[in-house]
């Protein structure tokens, strides 16, 4: 569990109304075209049950098959088209918001850091997989 750290916020606008935003970022066909933080990785496989008590499971992997793991966790909260809440394997929280503005969608990630990388690593790695997010959801 990490300690009393300062949440990390990431965000991106992307060109699609909420609806189809949120259908871009939830569903596992889609999760594995932009999951990942470069064009050396990739993300093989996707779980989604999105719902609260429902988990969340991506593979994110290396291109070379040098390195590989599981990103996981457990919904606490689902509004749909709205906020999105989980927690970790390790206990740590993510929130994510979606917020409308005509027909494009604002999305926020917030959440809590973990204790082996720094945090403008983690917030750079986040941003890069939320930016790799906002470049496919423009071409759909």
């Amino acid at each position: 569990m990490s300690t009393a750290k300062t949440p990390i916020t990431v965000e991106t606008i992307v060109n699609q109304p909420v609806e189809k935003a949120w259908n871009i970022f939830n569903q596992p066909e889609h999760i594995t075209q932009w999951c990942f933080a470069s064009e050396d990785w990739h993300a093989p496989r996707a779980e989604n049950d999105l719902r609260a008590g429902g988990k969340i499971k991506t593979r994110m992997e290396a291109k070379d098959g040098s390195f590989g793991f599981d990103f996981e966790g457990e919904y606490t909260n689902v509004k749909e088209h709205q906020t999105i809440d989980y927690v970790l394997g390790d206990g740590r929280k993510v929130h994510i918001v979606f917020t409308p503005e005509g027909n494009t969608t604002k999305v926020t990630e917030t959440f809590d850091p973990e204790d082996t990388h720094s945090e403008d690593m983690q917030r750079g790695g986040w941003q890069a997989i939320l930016d790799n997010y906002r470049k496919y959801a423009d071409a759909q």
